[in-house]
């Protein structure tokens, strides 16, 4: 048995490593994203960037809501950092997005490592 999306993540880190061979590290993570997006349409990848998302407490809409970085083909979550380590914090916000939006699958990728990007998977 495979990984999900296994195809479609593929295709997604390749948009990955293209940008980190581009641009490298050292910039914030607004840069990677616009980039990101640049190399996913470039590529063909079907995504949203920033899309507002409820949050619910017990059934109840609260006032705060998540914009995740990024959604590709409507199925996997990306969130990016351009920090020197990923932290325990990090790994357990993309375990709490993927629970908030109700998606199986979600990429933790960070730009700030030198001298490659890095990229964890995390599936529900």
């Amino acid at each position: 048995m495979g990984l999900i999306f296994e195809e479609e993540t593929y295709v997604i880190r390749g948009a990955v490593f293209e940008v980190y061979k581009e641009m490298g590290c050292g910039f914030l993570e607004a840069v990677y994203q616009e980039c990101l997006e640049k190399e996913l349409s470039k590529r063909g990848i079907p995504f949203v960037s920033q899309q507002e998302i409820q949050l619910m407490y017990k059934g109840e809409a609260l006032h705060q809501t998540y914009k995740p970085d990024l959604i590709c083909y409507k199925k996997i979550l990306l969130e990016l950092k351009a920090v020197k380590d990923i932290a325990s914090a990090h790994k357990a916000q993309v375990i709490n997005y993927l629970k908030a939006t109700n998606l199986k699958l979600g990429l933790l990728i960070n730009f700030g490592r030198h001298p490659k990007v890095q990229i964890e998977r995390f599936a529900l």
